[in-house]
Parts: structure tokens; C-alpha cells; sequence
């Protein structure tokens, strides 16, 4: 297919990325060259069941470049990605700013093995480590770091997710649930005060191409994480 190209695929991220918060002058090259390695692992490898490669450009790519705002009103400078798949958000987020330090974890061993090459074939490392890890919020047991910020794509329902992320904040930070429907402020701070979160930001938006709905919120745990 001539439009998975990385050539073609730089040509529809570039038109993706107009109305996206900036990006380096070498961030579209970069991301077209992940797109390309997912789609060719992706034969091999269960990684996405998208594989049109607009649609990849835009339901992975744009999904995740489209929440730095709420990234960079946090000014993390680590980040966990739990049940990070096949690198979304968090292969994105590293070519998107450079300065961030990402852990990357899933507990699909193929998946990982992904995620290590494509960081190494892109640059990443090592600021960015893929590590394989069935989570159990035991942190210190599973040798992992808690961040800044700790991100899900969709990972689980939100109930669980709060719960499980709340272990792996460090002090003073935030989890950020990325989200295929959104919920209303009522709901979402009703959410929050059953799992002794803080609601610090939500927004619903809707990718341009598809026009489906995506939603983005941002918790502050009431509570420091346990040691």
C-alpha cells in the first residue's frame, strides 16, 4: 500500500498535525517513521486492529498528541504509560517533547519487545524504557519508578484505573485517563470522590477526520500514594 510508506505517511501526518499544539521541526519524519514500524510489526504482531494508515495517523497519533495540553500544563518530567500497547500515548508524547523521561510498561512480552525497538530505532533511549510487567501495584516489587505523571489510553474503565494508578503517582502528581466517551463533570468528580481523587481537568473533543468522540481528564489523588 504506497500510502504506508514513510513518505506518504509524513504528507498525512504534516495535514494531521495543523491546529495541534507545536512540535519540533523533526517530530513529523519521526512519527510517520513510528507509524511505519507499527504497521510493518503489526503483520507479526497483534499491536493494533487499525491499519489503514490515515486512520493510524489519526486515531493513534493525533488521539495522542491532541491531549499536550494537558501534559504540558503539568510540566512532568517522568511519565508512566500503563498498558502502553503498542507505544500510544507514550511513544508519541517522547517524540513530542524531548524532554520527558518515559517508562513504558505492558504485560504483553511482544508488545514490549516492540516498544524496545522501535525506541531504539527512533533514538528514544534511553529516556525511554520499555519494561515487561503484569501490574499488581506493588511498585518497588515490580522495579518501577512512580511519575510525575501516569497515563492510561483506554486501559480499563475508570473506576479501576484510578484505582489501580494510584500506587504508581509520585507526590504531587497527577494520573490522566484518556478516553473513548467522555463524562460530565458531575460524574467524573462523583468518580473522583468514591476513589479520593481530585478532579483538576477534563475535555471532551473530537478527532477531525472522524469526528469520534475522545475525552481527556486529569487527577490529582487526595491522599499521598502508599509507600
Amino acid at each position: 500500500m504506497t500510502t504506508g510508506t514513510v513518505e506518504n505517511l509524513e504528507l498525512l501526518v504534516r495535514e494531521a498535525l495543523r491546529g495541534l499544539a507545536p512540535l519540533d521541526a523533526d517530530a513529523p519524519a519521526q512519527l510517520a517513521l513510528y507509524a511505519s514500524e507499527l504497521l510493518k510489526w503489526n503483520q507479526r504482531v497483534n499491536l493494533t486492529a487499525i491499519t489503514a494508515p490515515e486512520e493510524v495517523v489519526e486515531k493513534h497519533l493525533v488521539d495522542s498528541l491532541a491531549v499536550l495540553p494537558e501534559l504540558d500544563a503539568l510540566q512532568p518530567r517522568t511519565v508512566l504509560d500503563l498498558g502502553a500497547g503498542a507505544g500510544l500515548p507514550g511513544i508519541v508524547w517522547a517524540i513530542a517533547r524531548p524532554s520527558l523521561h518515559l517508562t513504558l510498561v505492558d504485560a504483553v512480552a511482544k508488545k514490549v519487545a516492540f516498544l524496545k525497538a522501535v525506541s531504539a530505532r527512533l533514538g528514544l533511549a534511553p529516556r525511554v524504557r520499555a519494561t515487561h510487567v503484569r501490574l499488581g501495584g506493588q511498585p518497588a516489587l515490580e522495579r518501577l519508578e512512580p511519575a510525575q505523571v501516569v497515563v492510561s489510553r483506554a486501559f480499563m474503565d475508570l473506576d479501576g484505573w484510578l484505582d489501580l494508578a494510584r500506587p504508581y503517582v509520585a507526590t504531587d502528581g497527577a494520573v490522566m485517563a484518556m478516553t473513548g466517551r467522555h463524562l460530565g463533570s458531575t460524574d467524573l468528580e462523583l468518580i473522583g470522590q468514591t476513589h479520593r481523587y481530585r478532579l483538576r481537568s477534563s475535555r471532551q473533543f473530537r478527532l477531525p477526520r472522524s469526528g469520534d468522540e475522545r475525552g481527556v481528564s486529569v487527577w490529582v489523588p487526595h491522599e499521598p500514594r502508599d509507600p
